[in-house]
């Protein structure tokens, strides 16, 4: 006869006091779901695609990546004959471009004629890299006019003078970090803006000053 008195919650079974329900659920066996071949195969598709797709994508971005590099003074490291490619231009230009001479350490990464756009300004510009790696722009020109100025200065301000070799100059400062050093004579208005320091802003426009004073 059952020891259980009415009301009791205990199981009849093994003295297990959870109730039938659960324990056959305990005794139930565990499922692994298995997909069917297409299932798979379909599966399997989307992961190829998916790889494709990356490959596909790297195949892109890798060629713009090779083709532009981070822009430091190593990228820009050439050596450009300045004073062959001021000879070329003197005739389009109808005065000998600057193309003065740098102690040793200095080289050119571009020097270029810039027949002007609708602003009808022309001008030459040269792009030096000094001994410490860091950049300086030499802009020249006979026919500036306000606005151009204002734009080749890239709204830089005013913050002192200097003078280099009795050459008097503007000196202005941007956003960007550029220092820019402006100064007129009675032929041209010459613009200079890099990340050199002065000292080496200086060196150029003493060479400069020489290259105007030459015959």
């Amino acid at each position: 006869m059952s020891n259980l008195q009415p009301g009791s919650s205990e199981s009849p079974v093994d003295g297990d006091p959870r109730p039938a329900t659960d324990q056959q659920h305990d005794t139930e066996p565990q499922v692994t779901p298995v997909l069917t071949p297409k299932q798979a195969k379909r599966a399997n598709s989307t992961v190829v695609g998916m790889l494709i797709a990356i490959a596909a994508t790297f195949g892109l971005v890798l060629p713009v990546l090779l083709l532009n590099p981070t822009h430091t003074a190593d990228t820009y490291a050439r050596d450009i004959d300045v004073q062959s490619v001021s000879a070329e231009a003197a005739d389009i230009a109808g005065y000998a471009p600057l193309a003065p001479e740098l102690p040793e350490g200095w080289t050119s990464n571009f020097a270029r004629w810039n027949a002007g756009g609708s602003d009808g300004v022309p001008f030459w510009e040269v792009g030096y890299l000094t001994p410490g790696r860091q950049f300086i722009q030499l802009t020249q020109t006979d026919a500036a006019n306000s606005t151009w100025t204002a734009q080749r200065l890239d709204e830089a301000q005013v913050s002192g003078q200097r003078t280099i070799e009795n050459l008097d100059w503007e000196l202005l400062d941007s956003s960007s970090g550029d220092s820019f050093l402006t100064t007129e004579t009675d032929d041209f208005t010459l613009i200079l803006n890099g990340t050199a320091d002065l000292a080496e802003f200086d060196v150029l426009g003493a060479a400069i000053v020489e290259d105007l004073n030459s015959p």
